[in-house]
């Protein structure tokens, strides 16, 4: 958990990541000095490459599922469906890891994104608007119903939990009132509709962008090696950088080249790497991204640093209620409409592929990328079982084991830095 101290305290405008939060020994304290670039095994894994041993259960769920649907399960074909299939949870998550990283929870977050796909979808059919404008609408709604809840949450200090439980309530009447007298409303707009049937097979889109991805995640790596050096903080060895740009270049073309074995890159699918990737930068380069880490470490900290705590939070509920409002549309987009029954296990999910992915339930530690891999396992096991014809009772409880594992190896490592007075 990051905290800020007193001297960090003297510059407000740059309150620490979560990593820059933690002490550092300085010589003739008695304490070794961590020579830069020399890291041992347990902060190899501490840092971006802390996602394998999710990758390695990612890997597991493939191999036992390729097995039980004699390999059906990584055809290209259903791992296109399956990147669609997981783009509406996808979404959802993002907002879930901002509303974590502050400590908070957001029980509304599925009610908010199938009533503003219902707002949207009204517009377009009943009152004949342009898609554009629809969308547009949409997503102001999410922001509104966001406002709301931060303006309860953080200003009058009413707990999250009951304000997005109530909320949630609230907005499945919302869905009820925008769409009765009919219970599902079908969409036609081929603007719409093309957001989940459009692939990218061309060469600028469907490998340039992932090769633009790749070159920003070096970038980026480089550029926080450089600053942290200034800084006189404990900087990764290249060789390190080296193999996290190898690992996730590999990882990346691999997959590249199995869409593009099939159809091509979905687009929905690019449209959340994409928000992925400018979240991701939001959250490590910018100084508000840095206020983030440090008011979901140690809230009262941040407030004497000078970190206006109270609307940070409200923006950051506004921000998850209109990303909401994405999945929302998306969802619209892949379901050809939108339905008054929410998806009772929409939010579980979203929020479960946020801590299967490693980001903490008590604030101040994860990485938006945590949604993919979390996304990708929960999508996984929803699949194949799937394939099995396994109902949604068997799901439920496979999906249910796999978030309190996750839980638990978070409450294991969270003591274990604590003894070790990290």
């Amino acid at each position: 958990m990051s905290k800020v101290t007193n001297e960090e305290s003297q510059s407000a405008s740059k309150p620490p990541t979560a990593e820059e939060a933690q002490p550092t020994a300085t010589a003739g304290s008695g304490v070794a000095v961590a020579e830069p670039g020399r890291r041992t095994f347990r902060d190899f894994f501490r840092g971006d490459l802390g996602f394998i041993p999710v990758l390695v259960t990612l890997f597991i769920i493939a191999f036992v599922f390729q097995i039980l649907t004699e390999g059906i399960f990584l055809q290209p074909r259903n791992l296109s469906n399956l990147s669609i299939q997981i783009v509406t949870v996808g979404t959802i998550a993002i907002a879930a890891v901002f509303i974590l990283l502050l400590g908070e929870i957001d029980l509304s977050l599925a009610a908010v994104s199938q009533a503003c796909g219902a707002i949207m979808a009204v517009l377009l059919v009943r009152q004949g608007w342009p898609a554009v404008l629809a969308i547009a609408v949409a997503l102001l709604a999410g922001t509104a119903i966001g406002l709301i809840n931060g303006f309860f949450i953080a200003v009058l200090r009413i707990p999250s939990f009951i304000v997005t439980l109530a909320g949630s309530i609230a907005y499945s009447g919302l869905l009820l009132l925008v769409l009765q007298p009919q219970t599902t409303l079908s969409i036609r707009d081929e603007g719409i509709l093309n957001i989940t049937s459009t692939y990218y097979k061309d060469p600028v889109m469907g490998i340039g962008l992932p090769v633009l991805g790749i070159v920003l995640y070096a970038l980026s790596l480089f550029y926080s090696r450089a600053r942290r050096q200034r800084a006189g903080l404990k900087v990764p060895g290249i060789r390190q950088i080296a193999v996290r740009i190898v690992v996730v270049a590999v990882i990346v073309m691999g997959i590249v080249a199995g869409f593009q074995s099939y159809l091509g890159i979905p687009q929905s699918t690019t449209i959340w790497i994409v928000m992925v990737t400018l979240f991701w930068l939001i959250l490590t380069q910018t100084a508000y991204g840095r206020h983030i880490y440090a008011v979901g470490g140690n809230a009262e900290a941040s407030r004497r640093a000078g970190i206006n705590v109270v609307g940070l939070r409200v923006s950051i509920f506004a921000l998850a209620s209109t990303l909401a409002a994405v999945a929302g549309v998306l969802q619209a987009s892949r379901g050809n409409g939108a339905a008054s029954q929410i998806n009772p296990t929409l939010l579980l999910n979203s929020i479960a592929a946020a801590v299967i992915g490693g980001v903490s339930l008590f604030g101040g530690r994860g990485s938006v990328w945590a949604v993919v891999l979390g996304a990708m396992v929960i999508g996984s096991l929803e699949n194949g079982l799937d394939l099995l014809n396994q109902g949604q009772e068997v799901k439920s409880i496979v999906e249910g084991l796999v978030l309190v594992l996750a839980v638990t190896v978070d409450a294991i490592i969270r003591r274990a830095n604590a003894v070790q007075g990290r």
